[in-house]
């Protein structure tokens, strides 16, 4: 492997690509600093970004960075630089994620071509809150999308229906819990953007990105209105049968949380590749005693990291993201 020296615009169009990530409520928990000598990006997690109420040990800002380390590690490969990772290289700094060295491959690259073909997906996916179509999806397309969180060292579970109302039961008691208590909102009413603030905004989920009111239907939505009122919001039915994905790590250390993220990112691409819609929610799994819960009643294995709703539909509007120039550092 070789060094090539990068110029700013391609560091500044890299790390444009990884921002593009999910992140719990869109708070875009990460800092990347290029040096420029070790053609070294360092990934952190951003403490002013974390959420003590409702991830109170960082795990859902582990798996926003790990999708962002993801997006990168595709970035990088369609530039044709082969990303060599390293997760939480200092024990002593929690904070310090992972470092991406980019290096030229010497020769064709190995294994490349499978993130390569991502990339396109990385600016068409976007969370969607709306209906979805009461559609099977193809056995392929599923297969596809286990086959992507296998290749990150997680495992993609497709409960069937009787663990799926499990789950719908589990997120509407999320959602009763934050209705209830007041800290159970506090980062919600934090990261979300209503009015003209969302007009202008740079992080957070602006109300054009909330989806109608679910006035029917067993869709798991958080509704990130609340009690607030927004303008020209309807209401609308869901589907009846959500096809879920359950995201799960073997452990549940700050090593496989980022490993979810990666892995969660590379299911989110593929499944836009396929012409899925998608969104996600954390919610029961934001409360201890709810979390163990979700799990594969059968083989009680594994830590679910995520839940996903995957079906056809609209995309969804894409949310803002802070300028590079804010989460960038070049030594």
């Amino acid at each position: 492997m070789a060094l090539r020296q990068l110029d700013e615009k391609t560091v500044t169009t890299l790390v444009a690509e990884a921002t593009a990530a999910p992140s719990m409520h869109n708070a875009q928990p990460w800092r990347f600093r290029y040096v420029t000598a070790e053609q070294l990006l360092v990934l952190r997690g951003d403490p002013d970004r974390a959420m003590p109420s409702s991830d109170p040990d960082n795990r859902a800002l582990h798996i926003g960075c790990g999708a962002a380390l993801f997006n990168l590690r595709v970035a990088a490969a369609h530039t044709g630089l082969m990303p060599e990772t390293r997760l939480l290289p200092e024990p002593r700094d929690p904070l310090l994620l992972a470092t991406v060295r980019l290096t030229v491959p010497s020769g064709p690259p190995r294994d490349q071509d499978d993130l390569v073909r991502l990339q396109p997906a990385i600016r068409q996916r976007h969370t969607s809150r709306h209906p979805f179509a009461d559609r099977d999806i193809p056995q392929e397309v599923l297969g596809a999308l286990r086959d992507a969180a296998a290749q990150e060292g997680a495992a993609l579970l497709l409960p069937g229906p009787w663990h799926t109302e499990t789950v719908l039961d589990l997120v509407h008691d999320a959602e009763s819990r934050d209705t209830m208590t007041s800290e159970a909102r506090e980062d919600l009413e934090r990261w979300t953007r209503l009015g003209p603030e969302a007009d202008i905004a740079v992080d957070g989920v602006p109300e054009y990105a909330f989806g109608p009111r679910k006035r029917d239907g067993k869709a798991p939505q958080r509704d990130f209105a609340g009690r607030r009122p927004v303008a020209d919001r309807g209401a609308t039915a869901f589907e009846h049968t959500p096809h879920l994905a359950l995201l799960s790590t073997p452990g549940d250390t700050a090593a496989d949380w980022l490993r979810a993220g990666q892995a969660l990112e590379r299911v989110l691409l593929e499944a836009t590749l396929a012409d899925l819609a998608t969104s996600l929610t954390s919610h029961p799994l934001e409360s201890p005693d709810l979390r163990p819960l979700i799990r594969d009643p059968v083989s009680g294995r594994g830590h679910t990291q995520m839940v996903l709703r995957l079906g056809y539909g609209p995309r969804g509007p894409a949310t803002p993201r802070r300028p590079v120039r804010d989460v960038l550092e070049i030594a």
